[in-house]
């Protein structure tokens, strides 16, 4: 059993919006016994109800956007191919907006008013710490497409990923840009403080450099709400860093980026997760130029599924498929392919909703699944079991207005 990694704040505003939930008069006492005498069954006899909670709005939509796409595009492929053996999926979207609250609220309709089996999301992994334990408790599982952070997966028995650990991809960057440059001594940390993922991706970061025998010169923070940042690279520059390490999202991290190269630094510069998208070339345009992404999906990955999705996005959005659209594709079809294995056995559109959920999340860990990253599988505590990772570099267009990420070999 996995045992919860939940913060002691996480826990209070959990448990004061179910207190509020629940309300305090007779009303709402009848309505919510309502609610849960409805959740004994199931809504499925028509498409069978997946909810997706992304971002849609604030600065985070960059990233959530690409979520929904790849979930929409699963949508439609594994219907074409008959669904859950013969009953169509239908994906319930809810926006997460880019805070803990808006994470919370999303998952709360998707499981109390939309009834449905199961959960992609949230964007970030600092939502994740908030929504995810109200799905455990609630025993409604819950696949993250790119909730990277460190104890995600134990959050609780409702809990997997199918993006992998920062620990098990991000080193991949920074030994890539020795590679480039083996005169690197000398590295500059930036971090956006106030980020879950962030902050745990830096310590790995960190922790990669100094085993790597290169000297950490300057650690410095900031906010995912900054577009400022002429103090801190001020400061790192004074330093003469040979290599500078970002973790942010794709728009204040683009930001950083581009002040970076316009007060005058020409070294080697490694982008965290939240560059993995497209979307930052519209953020730092050529300053873009030559950074350095970990990543766990590649466009060039074999495989008919791969090769299936790559063409559907390529055909529809102009553009190689981003890394999140990828990993939320996976997260739907690991639903889909947990529903045929228990429709086999029983309809599941005759079993309750609360059992449907329950035997749902035991089916989907003890599965393997050919996706668009390859081969995957779970851990007993749900975190995703995948073998290939990749290091892109980020090439602009003459113009630079748009690029694309070129896989290093």
């Amino acid at each position: 059993m996995k045992k919860p990694a939940i913060s002691t704040t996480a826990l209070l505003v959990t448990y004061t919006l179910l207190l509020t939930a629940c309300g305090g008069n007779q009303t709402n006492t009848a309505t919510n016994s309502t609610n849960t005498a409805t959740n004994t069954t199931t809504s499925t006899s028509g498409a069978i109800p997946i909810g997706v909670a992304f971002a849609q709005t604030t600065n985070v939509a960059l990233l959530g956007q690409e979520g929904f796409v790849g979930t929409k595009l699963a949508e439609k492929y594994f219907n074409d191919q008959g669904g859950i053996n013969g009953t169509p999926i239908k994906l319930v979207m809810q926006d997460t907006g880019g805070d803990e609250a808006g994470a919370i609220n999303a998952f709360q309709t998707l499981i109390n008013q939309s009834k449905v089996v199961g959960i992609v999301g949230p964007t970030l992994s600092q939502q994740a710490f908030s929504a995810d334990p109200i799905a455990d408790r609630a025993k409604v599982p819950v696949i993250g497409a790119s909730n990277t952070a460190k104890g995600i997966p134990e959050i609780g028995d409702y809990v997997a990923r199918v993006s992998a650990g920062i620990d098990t991809v991000a080193p991949n960057s920074i030994k890539a840009a020795l590679k480039q440059n083996p005169q690197i001594k000398k590295v500059a940390v930036f971090y956006a403080q106030n980020d879950a993922f962030n902050k745990s991706e830096t310590e790995i970061f960190q922790k990669t450099v100094k085993d790597m025998g290169l000297e950490v010169v300057t650690v410095q923070k900031f906010q995912t709400s900054d577009t400022d940042f002429q103090s801190q690279v001020t400061n790192a520059l004074n330093l003469k860093p040979d290599l500078a390490l970002v973790s942010g999202l794709a728009v204040d991290g683009g930001n950083l980026v581009k002040q970076l190269r316009e007060l005058g630094y020409k070294g080697v510069i490694v982008g965290g997760n939240g560059f993995n998208t497209s979307n930052i070339f519209s953020i730092c345009k050529a300053s873009c130029d030559g950074i350095l992404v970990a990543q766990a999906y590649s466009p060039e990955s074999p495989g008919a599924i791969n090769k299936a999705f790559y063409k559907t996005y390529l055909d529809q959005y102009k553009k190689v498929p981003a890394q999140l659209s990828a990993q939320s594709f996976a997260a739907v079809q690991v639903y889909v392919e947990a529903l045929k294995a228990l429709d086999q056995k029983k309809k599941v559109n005759t079993i309750p909703l609360e059992q449907l959920r329950i035997e749902l999340n035991k089916q989907l860990l003890t599965g393997k699944y050919n996706t668009p990253l390859g081969e995957i599988s779970f851990t007993p505590t749900g975190d995703v079991v995948q073998k290939e990772f990749y290091v892109s570099q980020i090439k602009m267009d003459p113009n630079g207005t748009d690029g694309k990420f070129i896989l290093i070999k």
